[in-house]
């Protein structure tokens, strides 16, 4: 009660204070570095993360691209070549003229070494930075290249995809920020009662989203995945909190005196309220901290700080706003939209064998597909991208030309026998897929003393402990054909050289595919444990968290077994993020019903008349909540064209909605069949009758 006064007392200074932190709140959002590749998350200790610093440290090897290079003679391939290699964190560029003396006849090559390179109209060449993947340098070198190199040169490689997709992300996100807004504000103007207080709401909440990107900065970095969510998010799960203040400060306003009476007791209430519901929202959030992946760490904190936040602002600077905007909130007051639902609610408990009935059905067919889904995504990230960016075209050039749809490295051991090399590359050549192998053996041949090798062949492949070999495999990155491949020729490096390594992004999606079937279980399991033991604690019974959780859960399922059933697949990361997240944000629609439901039960009602009260006063609140985290995230849904933002969002928006419903038509049919056993297994709930008898000894 006295920080609900404190509030009201200080609400000018709240709000001054308040717009002073934008300021260094912008210069933290600006400050804090976006990280634009996935595979940086992967845990330390596997070989394809070790097998990256080595390359960096003892080769100076970090980013590579494969360039295609279309109709130009020789000699121009040249000068392109000494001008990449004169671009900064350019290492080294690998032609065939790296090998082999330009002015050589082609027709004196090695086969392999000619067609590994060239294939009549277009010529290859491997570039190698002396800086990681998604570092800064490299990116600026990726594009010095494109400018050098002009229309006829075409770069793939995942520092080419980071580039385009760090370009995409800085033009879409301030659209779909603000279309999110938009159509939040709609939603809340058809939804609520009032013209101006959506206005209200959104200033309130976006304070507090600037405030949680700024401090961003305190991390270091974050992901573009984070970036790009976690304002449509924030403002998504948080706008709640502000209605219900609202909602509660009119009804004490017809209760006390003056504003600033009945906005300490709206505030005292929201917080007893808003708290305990934003628990199960941080939950979810958290349970993301738990995967190995690291991305959902990342993801995890900066949305869990934004859960907070926000309701520190709605009950501090939301207070403070319409206190100092009163006049004019109540002058542009209106009729809400959404009747009375108590006729409704009548309706859907007299027929709640039904939907008993429905539950039942719809689980077999809900989790087969959800099983079916989380076997089908995919994990190839160029996939979740425009099909018109610069490294998609680039990628199916090299694909087209060369039928080279992904590149590996191998480290081995420079002092393994020569022999037991050219035996390892001839057993890799001979799995399905590999196109060619590149290494010491495979270019200069077994007769050449070592001697005699020319110093940049030398550096190319060899440092003071590995050798470097390159292979080009003609599958895609992802998929099930590569994963097999990737094992084959683990096996066949392991049989040589047990501390080799197979590098590069497929290795390294593979290593992530293994990965996300352990994160999927942890975080999953994680999430239910913590938000059953949160409604435990709220509720006070055993029974009533299985019956909140297994309606949320089937929402979950169907949600999630969609995308199979519309022959559809989705990106990795989605149904571990849309599993936890849509729990723990939609879970306070069915606690909201169900504390009524209890609070009605507690006074005497019978189970019938109490559960139409819970759920004829509860739909307003869930339909308005509901619709906002729909409207929030749909349109970035449709807007976005990177597959990772829209696929989350669009599963969020329908994910929104499939709660909503269940909440409204499944919920009140559980508590209707099973209201016996829930008085007699939580605390406060038997009827004030049966304590009565109780008391008097005639029970």
């Amino acid at each position: 009660m006295l920080f609900a006064k404190a509030v009201v007392k200080c609400r000018h200074m709240i709000l001054i204070v308040t717009l002073a932190l934008m300021i260094p709140s912008f210069i933290g959002m600006a400050a804090t570095r976006i990280n634009y590749d996935m595979l940086d998350y992967l845990p330390g200790g596997i070989d394809t993360v070790e097998g990256q610093d080595i390359l960096l440290d003892e080769f100076g090897k970090g980013a590579f691209s494969m360039i295609v290079v279309e109709g130009m003679e020789d000699k121009d391939v040249v000068k392109l070549k000494e001008k990449i290699e004169a671009i900064d964190h350019v290492e080294t560029v690998v032609w065939y003229d790296s090998l082999f003396d330009i002015s050589v006849p082609k027709e004196m090559l090695p086969t392999k070494v000619l067609d590994a390179f060239n294939n009549g109209k277009c010529t290859m060449m491997a570039v190698f930075y002396d800086t990681s993947t998604s570092a800064d340098e490299t990116l600026d070198a990726i594009r010095a290249i494109r400018n050098v190199a002009g229309n006829q040169c075409f770069v793939s490689g995942m520092s080419a995809m980071v580039t385009d997709l760090k370009a995409l992300c800085e033009g879409e996100e301030p659209i779909y920020v603000a279309m999110a807004a938009v159509l939040a504000c709609l939603a809340m103007i058809v939804f609520l009662d009032g013209w101006l207080v959506p206005f209200v709401f959104l200033a309130s909440v976006g304070m507090m989203i600037m405030i949680n990107l700024g401090t961003n900065i305190f991390l270091g970095e974050i992901s573009y995945i984070t970036k790009a969510l976690s304002a449509v998010l924030q403002l998504a799960v948080t706008v709640d909190y502000s209605i219900f203040l609202w909602h509660c400060y009119n009804e004490k306003l017809g209760m006390y005196d003056n504003k600033e009476e009945a906005m300490t007791y709206a505030i005292k209430d929201t917080m007893s309220s808003v708290v305990g519901s934003s628990v199960t929202t941080i939950a979810g959030f958290v349970a993301l901290c738990f995967m190995s992946f690291t991305l959902g760490l990342d993801l995890g904190i900066v949305m869990a700080k934004g859960v907070a936040l926000g309701v520190i602002g709605c009950v501090t600077v939301l207070p403070s706003m319409v206190l100092i905007l009163d006049k004019p909130l109540q002058k542009t007051k209106h009729k809400s939209v959404i009747p009375d639902m108590s006729k409704f609610a009548r309706k859907i408990t007299k027929i709640a064998p039904v939907f008993v009935c429905l539950f039942l059905v719809l689980i077999p067919p809900a989790y087969f597909g959800y099983a079916k889904t989380n076997d089908e995504v995919y994990y190839d990230i160029g996939k979740a991208l425009p099909k018109d960016m610069d490294y998609v075209i680039a990628n199916d050039k090299l694909i087209d030309e060369f039928d080279v749809a992904s590149t590996y490295m191998i480290l081995v051991d420079k002092n393994m026998a020569d022999k037991n090399k050219r035996s390892m590359i001839d057993e890799m050549k001979k799995v399905d897929g590999v196109k060619s192998v590149l290494g010491m053996e495979s270019v200069v041949g077994s007769a050449v003393p070592q001697e005699i090798i020319p110093t940049k062949i030398n550096d190319v492949f060899r440092s003071d402990h590995w050798e470097l070999m390159i292979i080009n495999s003609s599958y895609k990155i992802g998929t099930d054909e590569v994963g097999k491949q990737i094992e084959q020729l683990n096996s066949i490096l392991k049989g040589y050289d047990n501390s080799g390594m197979l590098i590069g992004e497929a290795p390294c999606m593979k290593d992530l595919t293994d990965i996300m079937g352990h994160d999927f279980q942890v975080v999953n399991s994680v999430s239910v444990i913590a938000i059953f033991v949160i409604i435990l604690c709220v509720t006070r019974s055993i029974t009533l968290p299985f019956i909140l959780i297994s309606v949320i859960e089937l929402a979950i399922f169907i949600n999630l077994g969609l995308p199979h059933y519309l022959g559809q697949q989705i990106i990795f990361i989605a149904p571990i993020c849309i599993s936890t997240i849509q729990l723990g944000a939609t879970v306070d629609y069915a606690i909201l019903m169900t504390t009524r439901y209890k609070t009605e039960r507690f006074a005497g009602k019978e189970k019938k008349e109490a559960i139409d009260i819970a759920l004829g006063t509860s739909i307003p609140s869930i339909i308005v909540s509901g619709m906002g985290l729909f409207a929030a995230t749909f349109g970035v849904a449709l807007y976005s064209k990177i597959d990772i933002i829209s696929s989350i969002c669009m599963l969020l928006a329908r994910g929104a909605v499939i709660s909503m419903l269940m909440v409204i038509f499944v919920l009140p049919a559980l508590l209707m069949v099973f209201d016996k056993l829930i008085c007699h297994t939580t605390m406060g709930m038997r009827p004030k009758k049966a304590k009565a008898e109780a008391k008097h000894g005639t029970i």
